[in-house]
């Protein structure tokens, strides 16, 4: 996999601390990806000529993070025959509850899935989790990934188990 096939964008660049996560995600998973700024409301025909390229171009899975109004996951998922995932960026206005509405209240026929505010790190995994359906490699990085999340638990309650809850929260 060495042509990108997730596509990262954002609204704005002020989005990009948020989108990071999915990036680095996407990394430590071995997905090759693009990232950049379309802004749906700023960039409109390049918006468009994003979504209509995005599958000729070798995209399989389009993760979009907007704040505010946070169209640009719906209107990319409009256009675009790809999976879109949605990630509501928090907002001071409203904590990011305008962004979250925005992106999952998607009208009958143009789905986006949809991560919880400012949770690009889980669009990142869906994301990989997609392609992972048809790269053998990437699936076999998402097990051992899980792997890891299990083990840390695991080893987390028996220390807990054995010192106490006292001692473990003075631990930390």
């Amino acid at each position: 996999m060495a042509e990108p096939s997730v596509g990262i964008i954002m609204g704005s660049d002020s989005d990009l601390p948020v989108l990071k996560d999915a990036a680095k995600m996407l990394e430590s998973l071995g997905v090759v990806y693009e990232l950049t700024i379309v802004s749906a409301h700023r960039t409109p025909e390049r918006l468009f000529s994003y979504a209509k390229e995005a599958e000729t171009r070798g995209l399989e899975v389009i993760i979009a993070g907007a704040g505010g109004a946070a169209h640009l996951p719906g209107m990319i998922a409009a256009i675009s025959p790809l999976p879109v995932i949605g990630v509501p960026v928090k907002t001071s206005t409203l904590q990011g509850l305008d962004s979250l509405l925005s992106i999952v209240q998607m009208p009958g026929g143009v789905p986006v899935a949809t991560v919880a505010i400012n949770n690009a790190k889980n669009a990142g995994i869906l994301a990989a989790q997609i392609v992972g359906v048809k790269y053998p490699e990437i699936r076999h990085n998402i097990k051992r990934y899980k792997a890891e999340l299990e083990n840390r638990v695991v080893e987390k309650a028996q220390h807990l188990e054995e010192i106490g809850y006292e001692q473990f929260l003075a631990e930390r």
